[in-house]
């Protein structure tokens, strides 16, 4: 797909995809996560269109979207301005109801958490990635002998790819010389479902190694109080390889509102299960209608 508009913020552009317009309906923005682009979307953004203006857009390092080259360039502060930037653009004065999955997810529990952004959410849905300050606090809380203590290694053990990115040369040449090639195929043996290879496959996974490096221990180490103003939808795959659904069991400690919804899928649901995954957003944005805003 073609992006409809470009948001430029400093140096980076952002390419955004539209389907509808702000008088199709209330607003969905959809952010995509690691190693993929905003086509992941491509089936659930469809399927809203018939009552949402749905909008989506490239990461920062990803799809069409500008690639910056330093670390710093891919904190969570600088992901959630171009947030706010795609939002000023394609839905100005708008409340949207905001959806995240994987590292979409994970900065996007920084939007909803944090003023000035969360004033222009309404409803949050988030699939596959949790917030690392909650993670940081769960990690505190129970790293300690017996069941607790079991669970916490369980998850380390899930994320030992976050390891492998953190060494230096190691997954930027393994994406440069297999993953960016074989990509399809390892989406298919780990989830079952079939996926067309994005000619930018291996770029995408070679610059979003970046938002571990720039960001995972900080986050870990010294997590901050994140509480959430809006309703939060969590939607839990329950076949899930990377994110174990123990990493959300003192949700309710930061989120008042709160709906748990678990789907018999894997990580990459968006792909698998696209008509489960739009009713449950579409349902959630019903039950928090935002009014229009007026006309001038």
């Amino acid at each position: 797909m073609t992006p409809t508009r470009t948001v430029t913020r400093g140096p980076v552009e952002l390419a955004v995809y539209e389907r509808g317009t702000v008088e199709s309906g209330p607003t969905v923005a959809l952010v995509h996560g690691y190693p993929d682009s905003a086509r992941v979307w491509d089936a659930i953004a469809d399927k809203l269109a018939a009552q949402f203006h749905v909008v989506a857009y490239d990461v920062r390092g990803a799809g069409a979207s500008s690639a910056p080259t330093r670390r710093q360039d891919y904190a969570i502060k600088e992901l959630m301005a171009d947030l706010g930037a795609v939002l000023d653009a394609a839905a100005p004065g708008r409340k949207v109801h905001l959806v995240g999955h994987d590292w979409g997810s994970i900065q996007c529990w920084e939007g909803v958490t944090t003023v000035p952004l969360s004033a222009r959410i309404a409803t949050y849905t988030s699939i596959s990635g949790p917030c690392l300050d909650h993670v940081g606090y769960w990690l505190r809380d129970n790293a300690k002998p017996g069941w607790r203590g079991r669970q916490v290694l369980k998850q380390l053990l899930r994320s030992w790819y976050i390891v492998a990115f953190q060494l230096p040369g190691l997954a930027p040449a393994a994406w440069k010389l297999a993953l960016g090639k074989h990509w399809a195929t390892v989406l298919k043996r780990l989830e079952g479902t079939a996926v067309d290879l994005s000619p930018t496959q291996a770029d995408d996974g070679r610059n979003g190694i970046q938002l571990y490096r720039a960001n995972i221990l900080k986050k870990l180490l010294k997590p901050e109080p994140r509480h959430a103003a809006v309703p939060v939808q969590l939607i839990i795959p329950l076949r899930d390889r990377f994110v174990g659904p123990e990493v959300f069991e003192s949700l309710p400690r930061w989120v008042p509102t709160l709906r748990r919804r678990a789907i018999d899928a894997g990580h990459w649901l968006l792909l698998s299960h696209p008509d489960k995954v739009a009713r449950c957003i579409a349902e959630w944005a019903d039950e928090h209608a935002v009014p229009r805003p007026k006309a001038r």
